[in-house]
């Protein structure tokens, strides 16, 4: 059972747990790069498109979502 119900904050769960055990990131341009590719990760799982995901952006073609919101 997850501690919450809340995607957004089971997102930033982690990385809350990691600023409290390590203290952080020892520069801003490292705690930019984890949480860039947290998020991608994250948003490729909600999509349901994992592996594919993971593959087009070792292929430096990474997935986005579709922005029609018509």
């Amino acid at each position: 059972m997850p501690f919450d119900n809340d995607l957004a904050k089971r997102d930033i769960r982690m990385m809350k747990v990691k600023m409290k055990i390590s203290g952080g990131f020892r520069d801003l341009g490292t705690g930019i790069a984890v949480s860039l590719i947290r998020r991608y990760i994250s948003t490729i799982r909600k999509n349901g498109i994992f592996f594919e995901g993971i593959n087009s952006a070792i292929d430096e073609n990474p997935w986005m979502p579709n922005k029609n919101l018509n």
